[in-house]
């Protein structure tokens, strides 16, 4: 297994972790609760985003620009809903 493969399983699994921290938070019945699940999504889309930055500086997440008449057509799409 090479570095890109083994950061990209590392990036996989911390987006699993935002993913259940999230839904954590949703679900919890008490504020302290709440608080916990919040801070450790926070925590982790922090560590994501360390992951990502990393990756895309290295040339493994390449991110492609939308052209302004894709980003437009969203717009209008979600707008008439």
């Amino acid at each position: 297994m090479n570095d890109k493969e083994i950061m990209t399983n590392i990036l996989n699994a911390v987006k699993g972790e935002c993913d259940l921290f999230m839904h954590g938070a949703i679900e919890s019945s008490t504020p302290a609760v709440h608080s916990a699940f919040t801070q450790s999504f926070n925590d982790a889309l922090a560590l994501q985003n360390q992951i990502y930055a990393k990756m895309s500086e290295k040339g493994w997440y390449p991110a492609q620009q939308a052209q302004q008449t894709q980003i437009d057509a969203v717009k209008q799409k979600f707008s008439n809903q």
